[in-house]
This record gives C-alpha cells, structure tokens and sequence, in this order.
C-alpha cells in the first residue's frame, strides 16, 4: 500500500524534465514518472543502488509512526518512508535547492511530506521525538559530528535511528579496552581501533567533507551517543535503537542548541 496525494496530471514528462533542469544539479538520481533527475551520475543509480542494499532491515510497513529525515538532499528516503505508510515525514536540511527539490520530487509522485529549512545542531527547536530517524550521508559534513548525534539522541530520537556514513580505513573492529595507561600507546596503531579521519582541505573536490570515520569509530561514537547498533546492515548503514546513557557517565557538553527539550 502506497500512501499518496492524487498525482497532478499536469506534470507531464515534459514539464517534469524541464523543472528537473532548473532545480538542477541533482545529487539524488530520482525516477520521477519516467524521469531521471541525474541520469549522468557518478555513482549510478543513487541513492537506489545503496537503499536495495539494506531496505529489509526498514519494517515494510510504517502506519502509525513518524520519521524524521535529517538532511533529506532531494527527498529519497523521505518518499521511500512515506511510500511505507509512515504516519508522519519531516524532512530538514540546511540547502535551500535541496529543499527545492525535494519539494518538487514529493509533488510529482503525489506524496504529504513536510519540508523545512533546518541544521542539524537546531533539532531541538523541532521540540518532539520521532519514532525513526535517518542520518544518512551528514556525518562526514560536519565540522562537529559527535555533538550532532548527541543532539539527535537528547532532543529527536525515540526509537530507531538510521545511521550512514562514508567510511574510510580498515573494516577491522578491534577489541579495544575500558582504559589504558598513560605508556601504552601500540593501540592507536591497530587498523581495528576507532579513527575518525581530519580533513583539513578537500576530499572528492568538496570542501564540506570535514571528518571520515573508520568503521569501528562509526560504532563507537553511536555507542557512545547512546545508540544501541542492532544491524549493520550495509557495509556504511547502521540500524541503532536509541538507549539511555548512565547519568553519571560523561555526555554531551552542549546538549541544547535552542528551543525546549523534547519530551
């Protein structure tokens, strides 16, 4: 079952290419009624080709839940929840022309998805919880990765929060202590322990990759946030179930950023 608006006839194929062209560029490869929004692109069919990799471990159906897409780009898995009966989808995202086009896609295939200008670190203005939340292709963006989960964990998550990030190094997870002495340091050398890598420049010509973590620093740092992993799911995906962290363990330093805390 597919929850939907009536499609609007006049947005013919047409139409459709040439709204596509003015949005445009597209990083999300969309099918709107036959139309590709980035049929050129250099990863194929994206964000498709990753989402078939892991959308069994989504349940097929949503009714009755909310969903909360931070960072939504064009508005793929925002559909994608909303065509799985999710009761409710907030998309957000800091890029005007991702908005833009998210908007545009959501119309076109006649899907209720609400769309706002929003940054990660402010989801505490959203002042509610959601039962699923998608952090997906952020992280690395960010200049202060650890603040944003720890913000998504104090203020938005309920349950379920979708986690993935382009990761960089081994795929070794390694058995890492609660502590170490001050003399041993032959630990930060094993490719398995947890490494969050600086970008200071450029990477892939983008000025906005700020911090590629390795695998197991992905599983930490949501460990850490308080996220329980339950799948990894794709070799980048995680599948977390939010948890209470100790209260006397050591947290968020800034966990508000604005706006009353969600309940």
């Amino acid at each position: 079952m597919r929850v939907s608006q009536p499609m609007n006839a006049n947005w013919t194929q047409e139409r459709i290419r040439a709204r596509i062209a003015e949005l445009g560029p597209w990083f999300h490869n969309l099918d709107l009624r036959g139309v590709r929004t980035a049929p050129e692109h250099f990863l194929g069919d994206y964000p498709m080709v990753k989402w078939q990799r892991f959308a069994h471990a989504i349940p097929s159906d949503l009714s009755g839940l909310t969903v909360l897409d931070i960072g939504c780009n064009g508005g793929f898995y925002a559909m994608e929840m909303k065509r799985r009966n999710a009761a409710r989808v907030l998309g957000i995202d800091f890029d005007e022309d991702y908005l833009a086009q998210a908007r545009f896609a959501a119309e076109v295939e006649g899907l209720e998805i609400e769309f706002r200008k929003l940054s990660v670190y402010d989801v505490a203005t959203l002042g509610e919880r959601f039962d699923i939340v998608w952090f997906a292709g952020v992280f690395y963006h960010l200049r202060h990765p650890l603040l944003a989960l720890d913000l998504i964990h104090e203020h938005v998550a309920r349950d379920l929060l979708i986690y993935q990030s382009m990761q960089r190094g081994s795929n070794q997870v390694a058995r890492v202590q609660t502590d170490y002495s001050m003399w041993e340091q032959d630990h930060f050398d094993d490719p398995g322990y947890p490494k969050l890598h600086f970008i200071e420049h450029r990477y892939a010509g983008d000025p906005t990759n700020w911090w590629v973590p390795n695998r197991a620093c992905s599983e930490a740092m949501l460990r850490s946030a308080g996220f329980e992993i339950l799948q990894h799911s794709e070799d980048e995906v995680f599948v977390c179930r939010r948890v209470e962290r100790p209260a006397d363990g050591y947290g968020a330093v800034y966990p508000s950023r604005g706006g009353k805390d969600a309940g």
